[in-house]
């Protein structure tokens, strides 16, 4: 049975199953900080990068597996499966949303 994530959230593994940016973009907050292999990408146009980056580095699939609200964040575990060192890996995707869009996101193992 699939999972019932949170609106935004559900946009987000929508969006990033595709390729236009742009779609990929309206998700998150203008000020929105993602954090991902270390790295800090703050704002719109600085997700959109990393987005694009990790597009053309990486073929993958991201199927989420379980969900919980933690410290005020929805967490939601993923399966990635995919042309990058490990796979397949289980990550949790650290989702902090603000008026319907996501406003912060950490990956993390």
């Amino acid at each position: 049975m699939p999972l019932e994530l949170p609106t935004p959230i559900a946009a987000y593994f929508r969006a990033d199953r595709g390729s236009d940016q742009e779609v990929f973009a309206r998700c998150f907050t203008q000020d929105a900080v993602v954090i991902d292999e270390g790295n800090t990408y703050r704002g719109v146009e600085a997700v959109k990068r990393w987005k694009t980056e990790t597009s053309a580095r990486f073929t993958y699939t991201c199927e989420p597996l379980a969900m919980e609200e933690k410290g005020g964040r929805t967490v939601v575990t993923c399966r990635l499966t995919g042309t990058f060192p490990g796979s397949p890996l289980d990550l949790r995707f650290l989702f902090g949303l603000e008026k319907g869009k996501i406003a912060s996101l950490e990956i993390v193992p």
